[in-house]
């Protein structure tokens, strides 16, 4: 395993690299770190395939800077970062937020994005229920799982940033706009939409994203809630399927 920092728009950004063969990129989601998102999964991902990891502002060993979490900012960090470190095309897992990440990786460096999967992902918060945003609303540093208090101060360079960066989560979440229909009708590369059928995400706002991406795949995931990779004995199958298959035919309308 290969451990370093890229200095990539003003952030000095943290990452690995595991394994070897063709590269995939794992975006994790809000408020987590690359091993309490991808802990699980990641060594065995990486018995066939370069992983890297990455950690966003203010997430895990990546210390924050003085200015708002974006999805595109985040976006355009990562690409950064891995043109920094020499890789031109790669496969995309992007979880929770990470998927709204990755989803902007395929809009704005389409050049990087071989294939993309994403788990738990909304392009606007019409997919949310109200009770989820309501729930957005209400977050405290009190009331956070302990298991992400503890990821969170394993890693960080200032642990007591955590209460920072709630806010800074909570505030993208309540304020994302969303992308246009037709921005995710660009998206051309093939992608896997995963989603739990009882995630924050409602599974009738993964079908229409799935139906708007010209090239996509659809799983949902039985008695699954938002964290899908508690069920690694479905996912990784399914994401290898995925990745070494053919690319799929574009789907014939009605």
């Amino acid at each position: 395993m290969h451990r370093d920092y890229a200095f990539v728009n003003s952030l000095k950004m943290y990452y690995e690299i595991h394994g070897a063969g063709r590269p995939l990129v794992l975006l994790h989601g809000g408020l987590t770190t690359i091993d309490s998102s991808f802990g699980e999964i990641l060594p065995i991902l990486a018995n066939t395939r370069q992983v890297v990891a990455v950690e966003q502002q203010g997430h895990g060993h990546t210390a924050d800077l003085d200015r708002p979490l974006t999805f595109e900012q985040m976006a355009d960090d990562t690409a950064a970062l891995l043109r920094q470190i020499e890789i031109e095309s790669a496969d995309f897992f992007g979880w929770s937020d990470g998927g709204n990440i990755a989803l902007q990786i395929a809009l704005r460096h389409p050049s990087l994005v071989r294939r993309l999967m994403i788990s738990g992902t909304n392009y606007n918060n019409d997919g949310f229920d109200s009770s989820v945003l309501r729930a957005f609303q209400d977050l405290t540093p009190a009331g956070m799982p302990k298991v992400l208090a503890e990821a969170y101060a394993r890693t960080a360079p200032d642990p007591k940033q955590w209460p920072i960066l709630i806010d800074k989560v909570k505030k993208l979440a309540l304020e994302f706009k969303g992308w246009r229909p037709e921005d995710i009708q660009s998206i051309d590369v093939p992608v896997l939409v995963m989603i739990g059928d009882r995630d924050i995400v409602r599974p009738e706002h993964a079908v229409q994203m799935f139906r708007l991406l010209p090239n996509a795949q659809l799983a949902v995931l039985p008695g699954t809630d938002h964290n899908t990779l508690a069920r690694p004995d479905w996912v990784l199958p399914m994401m290898a399927a995925f990745l070494d298959g053919p690319v799929p035919p574009p789907r014939v309308s009605p």
